[in-house]
């Protein structure tokens, strides 16, 4: 009979594990995918692009712009105000990078000089 206990123990475990990836995987299926700008790309005209939108954690901005004058830093409330990117941003500079929106406000600007002045800033707010 202790034998029995320990294996209904076991499936239950294996069965809650399955539940967890399941809802995982259908959690990432909900995420949307936004091309920042839309057909204009990630731009000096971008800082209003998120007007109207609405966002959630696990969302994916993609970030397409020529990468031979613009990238793209992930940047913190002060870096994104003072406009530029503190050690250890995380820079991307593809033309076409994919970045998964964390949950709170998501900060994002062009590191080369005078482009975040000039308005290549976003603020996504993720709900």
């Amino acid at each position: 009979m202790a034998g029995q206990g320990r294996g209904g123990a076991v499936f239950l475990a294996a069965a809650a594990l399955v539940l967890c990836v399941l809802l995982h995987e259908a959690q990432v299926a909900e995420s949307a995918v936004f091309t920042v700008g839309d057909r204009g790309g990630w731009s000096f005209s971008s800082s209003s692009w998120t007007n109207g939108k609405r966002f959630k954690a696990g969302d994916v901005l993609v970030f397409k712009y020529d990468s031979s004058a613009h990238n793209v830093a992930a940047v913190n409330a002060a870096g994104y105000k003072g406009c530029s990117a503190p050690r250890g941003a995380k820079v991307y500079s593809s033309g076409n990078d994919r970045v998964t929106l964390a949950r709170g406000t998501n900060y994002f600007i062009c590191t080369i000089p005078g482009h975040c002045q000039s308005g290549m800033k976003i603020a996504v707010n993720a709900a």
